[in-house]
């Protein structure tokens, strides 16, 4: 696996040759429809195959991967293109194995709404072992929101990765509440009949796990937030159900903001069997133009957390989009828009725009001009920013990574990971 930075001149037929490698195979895994469109700065993925087969008549993905000996899944994750396929062709050429050997086995979670484009879907969740699905949200009484997660259990169970509910606050206008946290935390039965009821749903669902997603929890509410996780844990785990909750990032234990003073990383991380920590967001839509998830930033957490949780148990966040400042950027007024990061790679490229890497933060970013003259800078992920990540949580000995979330396309991300790591499948 090699990192190519595009320079001036290059095109994707030097670059093929320079790596011995087709030019349609490097266009497919970095989402490049058009081979003259590359800009300078930009990160290319560049896949090495080592055993490759041509497809024969009453050939099907099970059979060649029965007959080379590995899962279905793998032979998805080197061929994602074929996911979007009615069937495989006769004569059609597709990647058993790459030269570079992944370094260890990899937990990898990714969150995803049920309106999520069915392709994009399917293409993806080869690559996770677990599908957080966003999110149930629950009525003052305990009772449940209702949510269709049909898709997303379908598409878990076909490819073997295992589904977590995600229950949030929100109320039945699809609101975040942190009123209705509280007044469900200090409502004994309030709080009974919400875990009888996720138990009902985890049973009847098939779900592997839960995921608590409790933001901004007032701090008066502390203990009876993390009795409330005690309580489900408790309950889940006689079912045979894991527990996941989702916490904010700190850089200490007295840090202060409701954010962060419920989230109580070691009695929580004391409870839970997985902690997703979220280490993303420091640039965001209402803030200064940042990197969303700067690497010395994130380090600072990750330092912090070790002290309080098992690495073992934690599970990095990773973002899967960028922002689009507008220049000067006044707090207050200005809002940045959200942007996926194979679309920020492809804006680059449309105009011409170089692509520049922040290395304390590792990020890379641009800047444009737009047609009203105002000045822009992009901030998102690239395969560079994506690999130093995947390689500080396996440096920390971390369980995996979580994506937020899997609704943008990124197949330069999923290719890069697969071919660093083997991803856990829990059957399919």
């Amino acid at each position: 696996m090699i990192i190519h930075v595009v320079d001036l001149g290059e095109t994707i037929f030097s670059i093929a040759a320079k790596y011995n490698v087709p030019a349609k195979q490097i266009m497919q895994n970095n989402a490049i429809t058009n081979p003259n469109l590359l800009t300078k700065g930009q990160a290319l993925l560049i896949l090495e195959p080592e055993v490759t087969y041509i497809v024969q008549p009453g050939d099907s993905i099970f059979t060649i991967a029965q007959q080379f000996g590995i899962s279905q899944n793998v032979l998805l994750q080197n061929n994602p293109q074929v996911t979007s396929q009615e069937y495989i062709y006769s004569g059609q050429s597709l990647i058993i194995a790459f030269k570079q050997n992944p370094i260890g086995q990899y937990l990898v979670n990714g969150y995803a709404y049920p309106h999520i484009n069915t392709d994009l879907l399917n293409q993806t969740v080869p690559y996770l072992s677990l599908l957080s699905v966003f999110s149930y949200g629950f009525k003052e009484d305990g009772q449940l929101i209702p949510l269709d997660d049909r898709q997303l259990l379908e598409s878990a169970a076909k490819y073997g990765a295992a589904p977590i509910l995600v229950l949030t606050p929100f109320d039945e206008s699809g609101k975040f509440s942190n009123e209705l946290v509280s007044k469900m935390l200090n409502n004994p039965s309030s709080k009974e009949a919400l875990i009888q009821n996720l138990l009902t749903v985890m049973n009847e669902k098939g779900y592997y796990g839960i995921d608590v997603d409790f933001e901004y929890v007032f701090p008066e509410d502390k203990d009876a937030f993390i009795a409330f996780i005690s309580d489900l844990k408790a309950v889940m785990s006689a079912a045979g159900y894991k527990v996941f909750v989702a916490l904010a990032p700190k850089t200490s234990a007295g840090q202060q903001g409701l954010l962060y003073e419920s989230h109580d990383y070691k009695r929580i991380g004391e409870i839970a069997d997985f902690i997703l920590l979220m280490t993303y967001e420091w640039g965001y839509a209402y803030g200064p133009p940042m990197a969303v998830a700067p690497l010395n930033s994130v380090r600072a957490v990750l330092d912090y957390a070790i002290t309080e949780i098992p690495p073992e148990k934690i599970i990095m966040g990773v973002p899967n989009y960028g922002y689009d400042w507008t220049l000067p950027f006044l707090r207050g007024d200005d809002k940045a828009l959200s942007i996926g990061n194979q679309a920020a790679a492809q804006m680059a490229m449309d105009l011409r725009a170089e692509i520049l890497f922040d290395e304390p933060s590792q990020s890379p970013y641009f800047y444009y001009t737009d047609d009203t003259g105002r000045a822009h800078v992009v901030w998102f992920e690239d395969a560079r920013s994506i690999e130093a990540k995947l390689k500080t949580a396996s440096e920390y000995g971390f369980a995996g990574v979580g994506y937020w979330n899997i609704m943008r396309p990124f197949i330069q991300n999923w290719l890069l990971l697969s071919n660093l790591y083997d991803i856990k499948k829990f059957g399919s």
